[in-house]
């Protein structure tokens, strides 16, 4: 199929408001797939992030009580 102006291209023979809205409703969803993806990563960083820094902190209050233990039988 071959348009001989910019204008027939974009009326797409009376086809053009369904075709652009079709592709302007496809890249707006695959922008919104994009975002939410790059959100839900963020998230994701940010819980493991907060875990590791729980588990360290339970870590070295298990090795202080640890170490209180023994201080405790060594006197």
């Amino acid at each position: 199929m071959q348009f001989s102006s910019l204008s027939e291209f974009i009326a797409m023979d009376g086809h053009g408001f369904y075709v652009w809205l079709s592709y302007g409703v496809s890249t707006a969803l695959l922008l919104l797939l994009v975002l939410m993806s790059l959100a839900k990563k963020k998230n994701i960083i940010t819980q493991i992030q907060q875990r590791q820094k729980r588990e360290q902190k339970l870590k070295q209050a298990a090795l202080k009580q640890q170490t209180q233990a023994r201080q405790e039988v060594n006197s």
